[in-house]
């Protein structure tokens, strides 16, 4: 299971997850991309730790929006989210997601912060926290 820090600048650091409910306290304020689907019960887990952001694998969206509801759950708190696109990161691996991953859907947040759907969400977290490359 891939815990790993794999960018570290300035204005933060992304931390990867091949599941969310392996961020813990000492996490406070990372940009998380994690593997699990960005549904109700992975958002519960990615509120527990103030995070700056964090992205999920979108599942594939499903019905009623089920595998992206943690984004909206996370916007009423406060915290940029988005999912990337199932069909170019694999759900449960957040390496896979880091290196080839596609922003999907974005909340207003993550929008604003300039995480937004199309871009790729290694380049955009990167330029985020002021890292350029690695």
């Amino acid at each position: 299971m891939l815990k790993s820090y794999v960018a570290t600048a300035p204005k933060g650091r992304v931390l990867l997850v091949d599941s969310i409910t392996k961020v813990a306290a000492d996490d406070h304020g990372a940009h998380v991309v994690s593997a699990s689907h960005g549904g109700a019960s992975s958002g519960e887990f990615a509120l527990e730790t103030p995070l700056a952001s964090v992205f999920f694998n979108d599942a594939g969206v499903g019905k009623n929006r089920a595998g992206i509801l943690a984004l909206d759950m996370l916007q009423a708190r406060g915290v940029a989210a988005g999912a990337i696109s199932h069909e170019s990161g694999r759900i449960g691996d957040s390496m896979d997601m880091w290196e080839n991953g596609v922003i999907s859907h974005a909340n207003a947040l993550a929008v604003a912060a300039g995480l937004k759907p199309g871009l790729r969400v290694k380049e955009a977290l990167l330029s985020v926290i002021g890292a350029s490359g690695q």
